[in-house]
């Protein structure tokens, strides 16, 4: 877990220098609001990035595995992925946009292993406003400000591949048809597992 801030400074500085295309600037204003909790969210209630500044840091680490994944030689001469610095950051760092003011902190009593006592503890609830899916909802909010090519927005949409609810012959003709979408997943199941290691949380 890295500083918060400095994640968001971070996020800040690569939006501004890689998304430029009109309607970006509010997208921004709009997360750096008080009406949305994006640098303060965690990633999930409690698999990955399951704290405070959660969501931001997953971005970036989706952003940063998405980076280094396009710049192999196979997949660049091989599978001919070429994108511009703008739609990898806009995937990257926008593919979980759904997740803005979908938890929030409750208390749970825990049993306390040493003392044997029973105490209140925080924990993150699951508190959606916005039942529009996942991919398919960051797709849209995304989109309420600015324009996505479609190979962007099948990126988003489909970034949890096959580990998604879909139906998944639709999951396979998108993931063939979309390789960005391919890529996207790659770096999430990446940040997700290994950098943020969903199995130790």
């Amino acid at each position: 877990m890295t500083n918060p801030e400095e994640n968001k400074a971070r996020f800040v500085e690569i939006y501004n220098a890689n998304i430029t295309r009109k309607g970006a600037d509010k997208l921004l204003t709009y997360l750096l609001s008080e009406n949305s909790d994006f640098f303060t969210a965690p990633a999930s209630t409690k698999y990955h990035s399951a704290y405070e500044g959660g969501l931001c840091e997953h971005s970036l680490n989706v952003y940063d595995c998405l980076k280094d994944y396009l710049e192999r030689a196979r997949v660049k001469d091989v599978y001919g992925m070429d994108y511009p610095d703008e739609s990898i950051a806009i995937v990257a760092l926008l593919h979980d946009i759904c997740k803005v003011n979908l938890y929030r902190v409750s208390t749970r009593n825990k049993k306390n292993d040493v003392t044997g006592q029973w105490e209140k503890v925080p924990y993150y609830e699951y508190h959606d406003t916005l039942p529009y899916g996942h991919g398919e909802k960051s797709v849209y909010i995304v989109s309420s400000y600015m324009r996505l090519t479609r190979e962007e927005a099948m990126a988003i949409r489909w970034h949890m591949g096959f580990s998604g609810e879909e139906n998944v012959n639709t999951i396979g003709q998108a993931l063939g048809m979309y390789p960005l979408a391919v890529a996207t997943h790659i770096a999430d199941m990446e940040a997700t597992f290994y950098i943020e290691g969903e199995e130790n949380n």
